[in-house]
């Protein structure tokens, strides 16, 4: 069973291992070379984006098998700062039940915005997937994606709410 819950200091570094592991298997979907983005393979780094976003871990029967950041940019816009899934759990649907608890979780937000690396075919497909639109280059070889809520849907949320 998947749950999410708020990652904690005390899961800084599994989370920093788990990362690691993610990032790295990106050597198989066009990375350059091994490694990650700023801070993937360090606790302090995640310690530090706890404080700062609204850092998630991943729970797969109480073992965690990832994590991904959500941090508010202005009323009802958040970005997904980063999200990972440890490679021996990918391509069961984690991700995507990911994205509905985001859902879920933030029914009022109009927007999300992500950026991935342009030689990241594996998660800019998958991104597409879940309902996100390419929408410009964040001038360091990244993808820029959004994905606007339309103001429809968020009306039947608050209705129902």
């Amino acid at each position: 069973m998947i749950r999410f819950e708020k990652a904690k200091p005390k899961d800084a570094s599994t989370l920093a291992r788990i990362s690691e592991r993610a990032f790295r298997s990106d050597i198989h979907c066009g990375a350059p070379g091994l490694g990650g983005p700023p801070g993937y393979n360090s606790g302090q780094w995640q310690r530090r984006m706890m404080r700062i976003g609204q850092y998630y871990k991943i729970l797969v029967d109480d073992q965690i098998v990832g994590g991904f950041i959500v941090f508010r940019q202005r009323p009802r816009e958040y970005e997904l700062g980063r999200i990972f899934v440890d490679p021996d759990f990918q391509n069961q649907g984690i991700g995507a039940q990911t994205f509905e608890f985001l859902w879920q979780e933030f029914p009022l937000a109009k927007q999300w915005t992500l950026g991935t690396p342009a030689w990241n075919r594996r998660t800019r497909h998958f991104y597409k997937k879940v309902g996100f639109v390419e929408v410009g280059e964040d001038g360091r070889g990244g993808i820029l994606l959004e994905k606007r809520i339309p103001a429809r849907a968020l009306e039947m949320t608050s209705d129902t709410a």
